[in-house]
């Protein structure tokens, strides 16, 4: 399996360093039509991907399907290999399930994150650096918090009705509690930033650290700010690290995934518990967070019920969780599939519903004659 997950991250950290490094090495506003594009060439990897799962797990490439995965059907035995836990199509229904839940809750994330950018003022060209840094530390934290909570599920295999009442609860919160907009700048973590480094009081191009009396401490943020001061600049010593708002920014974002990975965590682990499936489903899910974020920025209003939705996403794999025994022995081992079904239709039903109440009210003036 070692080798299994060397590839994987080899070619995430290969697909990273080819969108930094050469599509989006200058910073530039990305438009709707860009960000579309990127969404569906994300999309479109994280589906085919679902190609390599298949074949993978029916050969048991490397070991793959040979995990204990206690929410899939009854385990096989074959012939040389042992026990299996997954073969090709068990593996793929779970991959794609679990990547559709995941890429949906994402989508709650986006709304937080234009709220952080909305109120730091970070300009549109830096964004895309921002979330690319923050989906990087992103994975690195979810792969952290995988192995925990697969190592919890198979050495307390009671730990899984937990994450399921954890999951309905919070689902419930959604549902009944309105989101609150807080002061970011009281967030414990910003705090403990501010601690740490002086922050400037303006943006200095796409840097994160500017040094007092370097070249990047005059670049000017935005077009048109060249004449504005930056009084922590001009009066610390010269060669004294200074952190800019596009930090604070990374900082928020970051630190709004951790909050968020505690609800999709347990979510994908109600949906499968082999390790592999639960990382690469998640990854996929995370890459194409940034391009989501600048096709559906300018339209989160518009979506008034998809919160419904993903609270409803989150009680259904809730009670999946607490309940799979049960439903293994009543739906059979296609019971995944309908769990699949069951979230698009959720999900779908949502999205409708809310371009349905955005539509204008037609007028209903009377016509002169």
């Amino acid at each position: 399996m070692l080798w299994i997950y060397s590839g994987f991250v080899s070619l995430i950290l290969f697909l990273l360093a080819l969108d930094l490094g050469v599509f989006h090495r200058k910073a530039h506003v990305i438009s709707v039509r860009e960000a579309l594009g990127w969404s569906a060439f994300w999309i479109f990897l994280g589906v085919s991907f679902s190609i390599f799962i298949y074949f993978g797990y029916e050969h048991h490439w490397l070991g793959l399907g040979l995990t204990p995965d206690m929410m899939g059907s009854a385990p096989k035995m074959v012939e040389g290999l042992g026990t299996v836990y997954n073969d090709g199509a068990s593996a793929t229904m779970k991959y794609l399930t679990g990547y559709l839940v995941e890429k949906s809750l994402s989508v709650d994330n986006i709304f937080v994150i234009s709220m952080i950018f909305a109120f730091l003022a970070v300009p549109q060209m830096y964004q895309h650096r921002v979330l690319f840094w923050g989906i990087v530390g992103a994975l690195l934290m979810r792969g952290v918090m995988i192995a925990v909570g697969a190592a919890m599920i198979q050495q307390f295999s009671w730990i899984i009705y937990v994450f399921g009442g954890f999951l309905i609860l919070t689902g419930v919160k959604m549902l009944v509690l309105k989101g609150q907009n807080t002061d970011p700048h009281s967030n414990v973590i910003v705090r403990f930033t501010r601690r740490l480094f002086p922050i400037t009081q303006r943006f200095h191009g796409q840097h994160f650290f500017v040094r007092a009396g370097s070249n990047a401490s005059h670049e000017a943020p935005v077009p048109g700010a060249e004449n504005l001061r930056d009084d922590i600049v001009e009066s610390a010593p010269a060669g004294t690290l200074l952190a800019t708002p596009l930090l604070l920014g990374l900082v928020m974002v970051e630190f709004t995934d951790v909050i968020f990975a505690v609800d999709s965590i347990p979510a994908i682990f109600a949906i499968t518990a082999d390790p592999f499936l639960v990382f690469s489903s998640n990854v996929f899910a995370l890459l194409g967070l940034r391009s989501l974020y600048f096709a559906l920025a300018g339209m989160i209003d518009k979506f008034r019920y998809l919160k419904v939705s993903l609270a409803l996403v989150l009680i259904l794999v809730g009670v999946k969780m607490m309940t799979h025994t049960w439903l293994k022995e009543m739906l059979g081992s296609n019971f995944n599939l309908y769990l699949l079904a069951a979230v698009i239709i959720i999900l779908a039903g949502g999205v409708v519903a809310s371009l349905l109440s955005a539509k204008p009210a037609p007028s209903h003036g009377s016509r002169g004659s």
